[in-house]
C-alpha cells in the first residue's frame, strides 16, 4: 500500500518537494495550495504585454546537482554578466554595488574613506554583534553611512541596524569587492528561456501528484499529522510545509514578523531604459523605494517599451522574514514542535530569508531523501 504525503504549498519549494517524492511509485502525493495557480511569486504574469515574476527572480547557485535538476525540466540561459548599481543622491552619481574599491576614487570623500579603509578589519578576531558592526568594521563609517545605513533600515522597516543580528546573507559574499564586477564571481547565475519562466516546472514537477488549488487548510492536528480542508480531516504518514511554520501551531508562541513589499508595475516608451548589463538599481536615500528592476534584462523580451518595477518596503506580504535572532529563537519553538515525518522548507517555512531558489530546490532533495531513508 502507498504511503500518503501532504505537501503545503506551492511554490518551488513544495512543487519540488512534490517531484522528488512522487517519482517514487510508493508514494501518493497530494499538495495544497491556497492561491488559484502553482509558482507563487516564481509565477508568470503579464503586464502592459510583457512577462514578469513579483520581484526579480534570477536564478543563482552553486550547486551543480541543483542545477542538472533544475535544467533537466527548463532550458535556462546564463547571464552572468549582471551588474547592479547604487544610486548616491548627494552627489547624483550612480556607484557599483557590492561596493567597488575602483569607485572610491571617484567619491568625494576619496582620501577620508582610503584612510578608513586602511583600519578596517577583513578577520574579524571578535564577531561582529549586529549588521551595523560588521559593516562599519568592514568598510569604515562613509561607506556605511552612503551605501548601507538607510537602506537596510529601509528595507526591514526598522529605525536601528543593530536590531539585525543575523547577516549571514550579507552582503553578496563581500563587503567590498576588488576584481571583477560581476555580482557573483563563481555562481551560475541563469534565468529561464522561454517567456513563461518557471511555470514548466511548477506543472511538470507535481504531474504525478494530487494538486488542490484554490484551498485553504482550515484546522491544524500536526502533532498527529492530519489537517482538516475540504469539509474532512486528512491524516498523512509525512508533511512537507513551506509556509510559515507558526501557522501550523494557530501561532501559540506569538506570530512571526516579516517585511512585505509593494510592488509598482510601469511600462516607459522606451525600447530600453538601464545600461547594458545593469539588472538593478539600489537607491540607499530618503526615498521610499528601495530598487528598481527592468525586467527585459532578465526576460529577453522584444518589444519597443520596456517594464520597470518599483520595490517599497511593506506589511504587505510575508516575503522576508526578519534576520533577529529573537525571531529564530521563536520559529525554533515551533520548529521543535513538530513530530518526526514532519518537515519544513523553503524560506517561510525555514524562516530564513537567506533561502533562493536554488536553496528551495537543495532543502526539497535532501529531505526526500530522508523519507526514504
Amino acid at each position: 500500500m502507498s504511503k500518503k504525503a501532504l505537501i503545503i504549498g506551492g511554490g518551488f519549494a513544495g512543487c519540488a518537494a512534490a517531484k522528488f517524492l512522487s517519482d517514487d511509485v510508493n508514494w501518493d502525493v497530494t499538495l495544497v495550495e491556497r492561491a488559484k495557480e502553482l509558482g507563487g511569486g516564481n509565477k508568470t504574469r503579464w503586464w502592459g504585454g510583457h512577462p514578469h515574476t513579483l520581484g526579480p527572480r534570477h536564478f543563482i547557485t552553486q550547486n551543480e546537482k541543483v542545477w542538472e535538476h533544475l535544467t533537466s525540466i527548463l532550458p535556462m540561459r546564463r547571464c552572468q554578466e549582471h551588474i547592479c548599481l547604487s544610486y548616491i543622491e548627494s552627489e547624483n552619481a550612480f556607484y557599483n554595488y557590492p561596493i567597488h574599491v575602483d569607485d572610491v576614487p571617484l567619491m568625494p570623500e576619496a582620501d577620508k574613506i582610503q584612510n578608513e579603509l586602511a583600519h578596517v578589519e577583513k578577520n574579524f578576531e571578535v564577531p561582529p554583534k549586529n549588521l551595523e558592526e560588521f559593516w562599519r568594521k568592514s568598510v569604515g563609517d562613509t561607506l556605511y553611512s552612503k551605501f548601507i545605513d538607510t537602506y537596510s533600515k529601509k528595507m526591514w522597516m526598522l529605525d536601528d541596524n543593530k536590531l539585525i543580528d543575523d547577516f549571514s546573507w550579507s552582503p553578496k559574499g563581500v563587503a567590498l569587492k576588488d576584481g571583477p564586477r560581476e555580482v557573483w564571481d563563481t555562481a551560475i547565475s541563469a534565468f529561464p528561456q522561454n517567456f513563461d519562466g518557471y511555470d514548466p516546472y511548477f506543472s511538470i514537477s507535481t504531474q504525478n501528484s494530487k494538486v488542490l488549488l484554490d484551498t485553504s487548510i482550515e484546522r491544524w492536528d500536526i502533532i498527529n499529522k492530519r489537517v482538516f480542508f475540504n469539509s474532512e480531516w486528512h491524516v498523512f504518514d509525512v508533511i512537507i510545509n513551506t509556509i510559515s511554520p507558526d501557522a501550523l501551531f494557530d501561532h501559540c508562541y506569538e506570530t512571526l514578523r516579516y517585511v512585505g513589499r509593494d510592488l509598482h508595475l510601469f511600462v516607459l516608451p522606451v525600447e530600453h531604459v538601464f545600461p547594458e548589463n545593469v539588472y538593478f538599481l539600489y537607491y540607499p536615500n530618503g526615498e521610499k523605494f528601495t530598487r528598481l528592476i527592468e525586467y527585459k534584462k532578465f526576460t529577453r523580451f522584444k518589444s519597443p517599451t520596456s517594464l520597470l518595477s518599483m520595490e517599497i518596503p511593506s506589511l504587505n506580504g510575508k516575503y522576508y522574514p526578519l534576520p533577529i535572532s529573537s525571531e529564530f529563537s521563536k520559529a525554533q519553538k515551533y520548529f521543535d514542535l513538530m513530530p518526526d515525518d514532519v518537515f519544513s522548507i523553503g524560506r517561510a517555512g525555514s524562516y530564513l530569508y537567506r533561502i533562493d531558489i536554488d536553496d528551495c530546490i537543495a532543502q526539497a532533495m535532501d529531505v526526500v531523501s530522508k523519507i526514504r531513508g
